[in-house]
């Protein structure tokens, strides 16, 4: 089982069973094979920033691993409807969390009120960098998304950080593939989420540096 698709299985609560998580992924992954394939990628990334519990990763992989060379064409189509879909997490927090709260922690994997306590905590002290951080860790997207609605966060700073940390992970995922093919496929599945979170901590040390020494 591969580190995505465990990290997928993790995120099940005690209503939603991993087995079913995993038919799931495993029918995300079937358009893979299909001419419907960047379409459905755009609806899962949309989706999946909201109430989907299958991240995108899985059928932007597969996309890109049947076709390199597009595979910067599948992980723009990914970030687009990730972002959009990030409007619509935002509009739910923001509009109907009063009311849509408990089907989100009853139904949805992942989402629990203390996880989302944490995450609003960090949107009082950060909002532009717990969003553009939101896209380095294995935190489903759209507890931050919702969050960043029902916490009140400027609307356009949450879309400038979800297109910048969103695209960052798309792309990233994709120029590894186009280049390494089907060796950085079993990388990224087994190591990605260190990878990211070590290319965040490596963005916040620099711009620590930045501030801290006097630059004209």
């Amino acid at each position: 089982m591969t580190m995505l698709e465990q990290e997928t299985l993790s995120l099940s609560s005690q209503k939603t069973s991993g087995h079913f998580l995993k038919r799931i992924y495993d029918w995300v992954l079937s358009w893979a094979n299909t001419p419907y394939g960047v379409p459905v990628l755009v609806i899962l990334a949309f989706a999946e920033a909201s109430f989907f519990p299958i991240p995108p990763d899985v059928l932007l992989i597969a996309l890109s691993l049947a076709r390199p060379r597009h595979a910067l064409r599948y992980a723009l189509a990914a970030t687009i409807g990730s972002v959009c879909g990030g409007i619509l997490g935002y509009g739910i927090g923001y509009g109907v969390w009063s009311i849509a709260a408990d089907w989100f922690y009853t139904y949805v994997p992942g989402f629990t009120p203390e996880l989302f306590r944490r995450v609003g905590d960090l949107f009082t002290r950060y909002d532009f960098w717990t969003v553009f951080a939101a896209g380095f860790t294995p935190i489903p997207y759209k507890v931050f998304t919702i969050s960043a609605g029902a916490f009140g966060i400027n609307l356009p700073i949450f879309i400038v950080a979800s297109l910048i940390s969103r695209a960052l992970r798309f792309y990233l995922i994709a120029a590894f593939l186009r280049i390494y093919g089907e060796r950085a496929r079993i990388f990224i599945e087994r190591y990605f989420n260190l990878l990211t979170m070590l290319a965040l901590l490596l963005v916040v040390a620099v711009l620590v540096i930045w501030n801290f020494f006097p630059h004209n």
